[in-house]
């Protein structure tokens, strides 16, 4: 699967121009989605050298991303003449998505198990209910 991964807010807390904290286990989250199998893309707002420091930061940690800022490895002549910067990903993840940034625990359960968020949370609120009184919401009617 490729998954495009915003770093402002995301991997790392808001800062920007500076690089913040790392959010807790964003690096070590995205080191097993590599070991998974999955690549990364970098997709941020961040350009020359903003953008090269934080592939730099991220690559200290051990994550190494298959492109940056768009859909192909530079390294890789682009066979497709008509380039667009749509990235091509299955998978965003970014702060800015409706309903905020779930944890990276979250996260990596989504990826791995090829669930909605929706599920995810449906799977949660009946783990916690389970033998309990149904809600009241589901008593109604």
């Amino acid at each position: 699967m490729t998954i495009a991964v915003d770093f402002d807010g995301t991997i790392v807390e808001h800062r920007y121009p500076e690089i913040g904290k790392e959010i807790p286990f964003a690096t070590a989250t995205l080191r097993q989605l590599m070991k998974d199998g999955h690549k990364l893309i970098l997709w941020s707002v961040r350009e020359g050298q903003l953008l090269t420091d934080a592939v730099e930061w991220c690559r200290q940690r051990g994550v190494e991303f298959y492109a940056v800022n768009q859909d192909f490895d530079a390294d890789t002549p682009n066979e497709n003449a008509h380039y667009s910067r749509k990235l091509k990903a299955h998978v965003f993840i970014d702060d800015r998505n409706l309903g905020g940034l779930p944890d990276w625990g979250t996260i990596y359960q989504l990826i791995s198990r090829k669930i909605s968020y929706r599920d995810y949370l449906l799977a949660e609120n009946d783990k916690q209910h389970t033998g309990k009184r149904r809600p009241w919401w589901k008593r109604l009617g």
